[in-house]
């Protein structure tokens, strides 16, 4: 990912300095591990957790030579030691059994960094959720005008659709949280058990109860899959704010900063920049859910057509997931919200709106609903084409409407707080009101 959109933790930590140091640090413990069970002179890995280095640019060099990462990162690591010592680098191992648990390691900890930055999103989100639970808003659908509701209804469903995402990146952080140092076919016939579980339990990683020469890849699959359909959250919220912002609907501002400027051509522009580019971005992380579920299936033991994929594709969607979701908490806590052009917007059909609460008033008065509907009907178009006169002077001037329903109720039925009712008991249903509040 390119530095514009990753931030400095995730730049570091998918850095070729920091994988070849996770890699040292597998073959570090899996020296211990050996000298506990007594197969290497005791000593060992202590003077590698001491001595032993790795620096990316001479691994280059090797590489440039051998053609092969990990015989590279060995001649690179085992020239800062005493020859004796670099015997015991990579002693039983095949280059898997590294490679794939020290990218568990990094995959892992770039989740926890994920998961960290969603709890601080959905906290941002909870709040203007509470904020705006009894501020009225035109419900549209089809992008037409429907019925009144609250705004902050808006937030409490995102707020619930990013917990159900935080579930789904959690469950599939957990499953990645696995190791294997089984050998080259995955049956242990160059080390025991013993040491793959010391490696896990020092690596903070549980061995996969099964594998070949690699992780099962539907894992990984299931982390890239997860961080889509995140992203895929995000852009909804994005769209929603970038259609509120329109300027014939005005009901909410993405933030703009002293001094922004939002058009080289015409000054008093204020574009919804930054939710343009969540979902710019959005479409980027799921474009690697293909390649993610098609590096599931490898020849026999494994082939590395994964390989390559995962290079791009795991640091580019962990460091794109968390610099969007950073971009977005500070775009919610910074979001202007314009309850009153909601309020003008709400009203600005003359009452249509409330068409349903009509509708229904004719039926309770006597009259069919198939009836009630067409006569409701007559007045809604009638007051569309001709806007001299309004839906609701149109109802009050029908002698049949007038007939159906009495004038006290007639002016109950346009008045937006009913349909505001229940959303505090929505709240307690869904955890963002406790009980009694």
């Amino acid at each position: 990912m390119i530095q514009r959109y990753a931030r400095a933790v995730m730049q570091q930590l998918w850095s070729d300095q920091t994988r070849y140091e996770r890699w040292l640090d597998v073959e570090i413990y899996a020296a211990e591990a050996w000298e506990k069970l007594g197969h290497i002179p005791g000593g060992v890995s202590e003077r590698l957790r001491r001595q032993a280095r790795v620096e990316a640019a001479r691994v280059e060099e090797y590489e440039a030579r051998y053609h092969h990462d990990m015989l590279a990162f060995i001649s690179a690591a085992a020239e800062t030691v005493d020859a004796e010592d670099a015997k015991y680098i990579h002693f039983g191992l095949t280059s898997t059994d590294v490679v794939d648990t020290a990218l568990s390691s990094l995959l892992t900890e770039s989740l926890d960094i994920i998961l960290d930055d969603m709890a601080a999103l959905r906290r941002a989100v909870q709040e203007r959720a509470l904020e705006n639970r009894q501020v009225p808003v035109i419900g549209r659908t089809h992008g037409i005008h429907a019925e009144p509701t609250s705004h902050g209804l808006k937030w409490a469903l995102w707020w619930l659709e990013l917990g159900r995402d935080e579930e789904r990146v959690r469950r599939a952080r957990d499953n990645m949280a696995v190791m294997k140092l089984s050998g080259p076919v995955g049956n242990y016939a160059n080390l025991p058990p013993a040491i793959e579980a010391y490696v896990g339990e020092r690596m903070g990683l549980t061995p996969a109860p099964l594998s070949t020469q690699v992780l099962q890849r539907d894992r990984h699959a299931d982390v890239i899959c997860s961080l889509a359909i995140l992203g895929s959250t995000l852009d909804k919220i994005a769209t929603e704010i970038r259609h509120s912002q329109r300027t014939e609907i005005g009901e909410l501002e993405e933030p703009f900063a002293q001094g922004q400027r939002g058009s080289s051509a015409m000054p008093h522009k204020k574009n919804p920049i930054k939710c343009e580019q969540v979902s710019g971005l959005a479409r980027i992380l799921r474009g690697y859910v293909v390649p993610a579920l098609e590096d599931i299936p490898l020849w026999y033991e494994r082939d590395i057509s994964h390989s390559s994929v995962e290079r791009v594709m795991l640091p580019d969607a962990t460091s794109l997931t968390d610099y969007l979701l950073t971009q977005m908490t500070r775009i919610v806590d910074g979001i202007a919200v314009r309850a009153d052009r909601m309020l003008e917007n709400l009203n600005l059909t003359g009452g249509l709106v409330y068409s349903g609460k009509v509708l229904l008033a004719l039926v309770d008065g006597g009259l069919s609903r198939d009836h009630a509907y067409d006569v409701v009907q007559k007045h809604a178009m009638a007051a569309t084409t001709d806007r001299s006169k309004s839906f609701r002077d149109r109802l009050q001037g029908d002698p049949e409407v007038q007939a159906a329903i009495p004038s006290d109720v007639f002016d109950r039925l346009f008045d937006y707080r009913p349909y505001l009712a229940e959303v505090d008991d929505l709240y307690r249903r869904i955890g963002l009101l406790q009980e009694g509040v």
